[in-house]
């Protein structure tokens, strides 16, 4: 029998565009699996509809802020509503990209490993260290602040899709990036340029339960996997698996490479306690597998990687989203 599955998308971020665009891809295969599914924006009448609704979980296509910062998973614990996802408590950690060596290196702590797992060096300013004490006078400082100055990446300290986020190649550009990555976001992160294979490793279950898909090889045709890439196919190529000679040309080494990538992101996905699915980002470097993003809400639209990665695994979508609202159904109540 079906269950009756609220899926939330659209939202008010910005990267409402791809939220649309996985919400319909998620209601199709829950649909395709036999559930009734009711599609939900983020309205102001979006508690009295779920109240009224009284859905058995509900599926969280929220991309960005509202999305990914905790802020509905808050709401639906408060309501009481089972949901598919992390925990918000967890999404407002991994919403924010300068929390990675904290939250990687407790783990650590706690656990005794050593791990695989590393992360860019980079600095986080917050907007109204700019607005109001003039930290844009000192943004001179960055070559010597950012292990081994330019190239450098600006991004919003918070949200996905690569919205706002830049290669920088020196000083003249830097203050324009910084605007830009600032009017998505209220801080900013300037980190190293790491320049290695871009792979995508999507991830299903939890704690050690958790195992990772088939990673995807990002070859962008620009500079980087930047936002208009995430919408156009033209621009960027997937090879998923990713391939054992872009890794090294030592069949076996390349082989241990990959179970080292993906070693690395399924722990920084535990050192979060990320829940049911998530994708790690991350770029091999040759040496390390420099992990740079955490996503608790992984997109679902024709463009995105978690798709590709269930596919390459012999999983159906159908599949995959009748299975992520059965466990959420199945665990104990909140309250």
């Amino acid at each position: 029998m079906g269950l009756k599955v609220a899926v939330l998308m659209g939202g008010s971020s910005f990267e409402r565009k791809f939220s649309l665009e996985s919400g319909k891809r998620v209601c199709d295969a829950l649909e395709e699996a036999g559930h009734k599914v009711i599609p939900l924006d983020t309205v102001p009448d979006l508690v009295p509809t779920l109240r009224s609704e009284k859905p058995d979980v509900v599926y969280n296509a929220l991309h960005g802020k509202h999305g990914e910062d905790g802020t509905v998973q808050s709401l639906l614990e408060f309501l009481g509503i089972p949901f598919v996802g992390s925990p918000a408590s967890v999404c407002h950690r991994a919403y924010n990209k300068d929390a990675l060596h904290s939250s990687v290196q407790k783990y650590r702590d706690i656990t005794g490993d050593t791990g695989v797992a590393s992360w860019p060096q980079g600095i986080f300013v917050a907007r109204d260290a700019f607005k109001d004490m003039g930290a844009a006078t000192a943004l001179d400082l960055v070559p010597e602040r950012v292990a081994g100055g330019f190239p450098v990446v600006v991004k919003p300290a918070h949200g996905g899709s690569a919205l706002g986020v830049h290669k920088v190649h020196d000083q003249e550009h830097l203050g324009e990036a910084v605007l830009d990555a600032l009017s998505y976001d209220d801080a900013v992160n300037i980190e190293q340029w790491v320049d290695g294979v871009e792979v995508s490793v999507s991830i299903l279950g939890s704690g050690w339960d958790a195992h990772a898909l088939p990673p995807v090889e990002i070859v962008a045709h620009g500079e980087f996997y930047d936002a208009e890439a995430r919408l156009n196919d033209e621009l960027v190529d997937f090879h998923c698996p990713v391939r054992l000679e872009s890794l090294s040309p030592n069949l076996e080494q390349a082989q241990a490479i990959r179970a080292e990538i993906e070693r690395a992101a399924l722990e920084v996905y535990r050192a979060y306690s990320v829940r049911d699915l998530g994708r790690i980002d991350l770029i091999w470097d040759g040496a390390q597998a420099k992990c740079f993003e955490v996503d608790v809400s992984p997109g679902m639209t024709s463009h995105s990687l978690f798709p590709t990665s269930c596919e390459a695994a012999g999983l159906s979508l159908t599949a995959v989203m009748d299975e992520l609202v059965n466990v959420a159904v199945s665990r104990a109540p909140l309250f």
